[in-house]
């Protein structure tokens, strides 16, 4: 049966989408790469977009949440970023991405909103982050925190619906993925989920991003 409103079709759709990723076949980080490094999730919290049917092209329908930090932070203070942030003792990726967004943007999502998780990505700086797509539909208004978050925006999938740029750097044989997006570049770790989410779900292709290089500021 054809779920009855538009955000539930787009959240069956979003979910059938991620089958290309199956959990069996999803990268998962493994005790080397887990050495010296902490656990962190970020998510992909998806919201409808005004207007939206159920039944158009996801990349117009759907949107999700993007913070810029906020200035007072100690840590990457003033960057792009999508919810997230270290997991904490005695939690899963997942407990710790809803927390996250509960904490940075108000919106309390149970587990039933959790739709999937992609690749695992190690990064330079010593985290390895685990990507969750979480459903936000029908969850009220985000409410940003000030201590937390300077700027939230909500995007339509589309702006992601492009391809990435790829350089070269001397330091690394990886390429350095770049997303366009808000007028700039977007660089790994957030460019990695970003475009494995789009890979994935705008484009149905099982598209691996674990390899892909961070530029050479972001190392530390």
């Amino acid at each position: 049966m054809t779920p009855a409103t538009p955000a539930a079709r787009l959240r069956e759709r979003v979910e059938q989408a991620l089958r290309v990723l199956p959990p069996e076949q999803r990268r998962v980080a493994d005790d080397a790469e887990r050495a010296g490094r902490r656990a962190a999730a970020v998510t992909m919290t998806l919201v409808p977009l005004s207007g939206a049917t159920g039944d158009g092209p996801l990349a117009d329908e759907l949107g999700f949440l993007l913070t810029r930090r906020a200035a007072s932070l100690r840590a990457h203070s003033g960057q792009w970023a999508l919810p997230g942030g270290r997991i904490d003792a005695g939690e899963t990726a997942e407990q710790a991405g809803r927390r996250e967004v509960s904490e940075e943007v108000g919106l309390d999502l149970g587990p039933d909103r959790v739709l999937g998780l992609l690749d695992d990505y190690p990064t330079r700086s010593g985290y390895v982050i685990t990507p969750i797509v979480l459903w936000a539909g029908d969850a009220g208004e985000p409410e940003p925190n000030p201590d937390e978050v300077a700027e939230l925006h909500r995007l339509p999938l589309a702006e992601i619906d492009h391809e990435p740029r790829f350089l070269t750097i001397p330091e690394s044989d990886a390429p350095v993925i770049q997303v366009p997006l808000l007028g700039r570049y977007v660089h790994a770790p957030t460019g990695a989920v970003l475009h494995q989410f789009r890979e994935v779900v705008l484009q149905g292709r099982p598209t691996r991003v674990a390899h892909l290089e961070q530029p050479v500021f972001a190392w530390k």
